[in-house]
Order: structure tokens, then sequence, then C-alpha cells
């Protein structure tokens, strides 16, 4: 079935909500753009506002399948993704303020990782050691690639996976905690409903660039946003929406399989044209605003490709999990335990980067952001901290 057969010359769509859908499809379908707010009307529209509601009610699956392919093979503008990325902000009511002095929001691809260890949870460990606190998101399996999540691995340990930010803002705040994680299925039911859909058309629609860019819970302190990627340009696309949020800084990772994992695995030289794994563009605040900041805003951009031999470690392949949840916890938790080797390092290179290249205090000099690291490991406080998690996160409650 080809994207327009559904929607033939003289279809106008049954009822007000498949009208609208009907008449921007025709647009998209004509290789053009949409403005903000007519791709938030059509998501407010057609989406159900619970996960018992099914989109039969409002609209035809398959035009909102052919819109959805259509946006995307014509390449979202900026203002269409900034529509996909704010239109259910308010989904749940207000978003719930941290108490807490930094906050990192984690935007893995929900998809997963299919091949290679995902460290993101172990590192989010380590960072909350030293007042790092870090908010992930995500689902528990989602298409295309149906990988390895950080909801399959926190619910194989035991954690409660079913937190509402108020839930993850209480152990944000929780001293011996620090960092949270929250399922779409709990922050926005309305875009975790499309996941069949989403199946069916095989396809990362617009939403899969837009929710990693996601903020769950505020902080009272600065805020940071870091991002996976794989396809060169969506960089610039990230980077875009992490200003709009306002953030103190944003970090895009190219990493194994377009998560956030950089690697210690040498660059072959082989490698596919494009972007490195291990590249990393973003912005952060300075230490000292200047004078002339531009409307009271001013930021540092990077672009770097980060070479783990030079940050003091010595190549290694990437440890292969493929698809067992088993293998990378057992790799993660290994890690933690203090037992040296490529899960260990990476690790340590990922918290150690990020905090670098955000622009953490205490930082600013690479050795010394790895040294803390690799002390949170190492005395056994990341091993406890995530520990406490699966225990506490079974008892918050309102």
């Amino acid at each position: 079935m080809g994207i327009g057969s559904s929607i033939g010359p003289q279809f106008v769509g049954n009822g007000t909500s498949e009208m609208r859908l009907a008449g921007a499809l025709r647009e998209v379908l004509a290789g053009g753009h949409l403005g903000y707010e007519e791709v938030q009307g059509v998501l407010k529209d057609v989406l159900p506002l619970r996960l018992e509601d099914t989109l039969s009610a409002n609209v035809s699956e398959s035009l909102l399948s052919a819109f959805l392919i259509g946006q995307r093979m014509n390449r979202e503008t900026d203002r269409e993704l900034k529509a996909y990325c704010l239109a259910f902000d308010d989904e749940l009511g207000p978003t719930p303020v941290a108490d807490v002095k930094s906050l990192t929001h984690y935007g893995e691809p929900y998809d997963g990782n299919t091949r290679y260890f995902r460290s993101t949870l172990f590192v989010a460990a380590v960072r909350s050691c030293y007042g790092e606190s870090c908010l992930l998101h995500g689902v528990d399996w989602m298409p295309p690639k149906g990988g390895i999540t950080e909801e399959q691995m926190l619910k194989f340990m035991g954690a409660n996976t079913h937190l509402s930010p108020l839930h993850a803002k209480k152990l944000l705040e929780d001293d011996n905690i620090g960092f949270a994680y929250v399922s779409q299925r709990e922050a926005h039911p309305s875009i975790y409903s499309l996941i069949g859909l989403r199946e069916h058309i095989k396809k990362r629609p617009p939403l899969a660039t837009t929710e990693k860019v996601q903020q769950l819970v505020r902080a009272n302190g600065k805020e940071a946003i870091v991002a996976g990627f794989y396809h060169g340009g969506y960089e610039e696309s990230l980077l875009m929406l992490m200003r709009r949020r306002g953030v103190h800084a944003g970090l895009v990772v190219k990493g194994e399989e377009g998560a956030l994992s950089m690697t210690t695995r040498l660059r072959s030289p082989n490698a596919s044209k494009g972007l490195p794994v291990n590249y990393c563009s973003g912005f952060r605040s300075p230490k000292v605003t200047p004078a002339y900041a531009i409307d009271g805003v001013s930021r540092e951009t990077f672009n770097i490709e980060v070479n783990a031999k030079d940050c003091g470690f010595e190549p290694t392949d990437t440890p292969r999990t493929d698809r067992s949840v088993a293998r990378n916890i057992e790799l993660g938790l290994a890690a933690l335990r203090g037992e040296k080797g490529p899960a260990y390092d990476r690790i340590v290179l990922n918290a150690g980067m990020v905090d670098h290249l955000l622009g953490c205090d205490g930082a600013e000099d690479i050795a010394t952001a790895m040294g803390r690291a690799r002390e949170a490991i190492d005395s056994g406080r990341a091993l406890n901290r995530l520990l406490n998690y699966i225990k506490i996160s079974k008892k918050v409650a309102y």
C-alpha cells in the first residue's frame, strides 16, 4: 500500500478530527510543510487521552501512519519538530520541580540496543554520587529495533518502572539515590499509545527524535539534556530543541548504535562516511557571563570527536550483549563492583566526559572528571545507589 493510497482526490475525512488530518496529509504528500500550530492541532485531535482509548474513535490508523511517514520523508522543519516536542508537555499537569542543584535529562533512543553494552543506567548511578542528578526516560520496548532499554533492565532487577514524574522528583531529591527513571507510558500516555502503530509502519516517525528531548521533571538548579543520534543532520535538530527548552547545557553524542555510549574501541580505518562514533556536539553556559550576551543568554558551543586513548584508556572491543538484558546487567553490575575491564572503562568514560563537556562544576579538567567517576565506583557508592533505587522505588508514593 502506497503512502497516498488511503486518500483519494475526493476524500475529506469522516468527522472534524479526520478532516483536519486529511487536509494536513494532502499538504505533506505534496512535499509541503506545516506550521507549528497545525502540527500541534493534528496531534491533539487524533491521539487518545488514555491508554484504554483507541485511535479508531477519532481517525483512521492508515491516515495517521501516512501522515507520520510523510513528515519524516519530507525531513521535518524546525517548527514541525518543536510542535512534536512540545505538544504534550502539559498532559499530566504542571511539571514537578526537584530541589537539586543540577539535573541531566538523558535521551537515549527509545528502541534500545541490539548488539552492544548500554551503559547509561550505570552512568547515572555514578554521576549521582557527586551531585549530578540524572533523569532517564524511555519505554519497555519500541520498534523498529526492539532492543534492550533501561526499563527492561530496571524491571529485571526488581525496580518499580511505573513511577510518575512526581515519584521521580522524590527519588531525585533522595540523598541516597539522586537519579530516577520515568516511562513514557506514565508521563505521556497519548504518545505511548502509538507503539502499535509504530510497529506497523516500521519506520521512525518524527516522535523518535523529539521524545529524546523531554523534561519530565524540572530542577531548581542547572539543567542539561544529553541525547544520542545516528543519522547526520539530526544532531542540529536535537540541539535546537534543547535550546528551545532553555537548559543551561546540551549535548548530542553519536555513540555506538546511535545510543549515548561512547566507546574505547579504536576507530576502524574502513569506517563508513559521515560523522564518526564518539562525535559530540553541544553548548554550555560559560563560567563568566559576557557583558553583552544576546537576549540575556550566552552559550559556548563545541564540536569534538572524543578519543578515549587521549583520556587515558586502553583500546578495547565493546562488550556484546546481543539483546540479552541479563548480560547487560551482568556487565554493568560487575563494573560497579569495581571489576576492571571494557564495561568499567565505558562507564567511567561516559560519566567523566559528559561532566566535562556539559561544564559541570569540578570537571573542568578531564583527568579530574574521570578520577571522581572512578572513585564513585571503587568506593562502592555507585553500586549502593543503584541498589537503593531498586529498593526505594518500590516504596515511593505521593
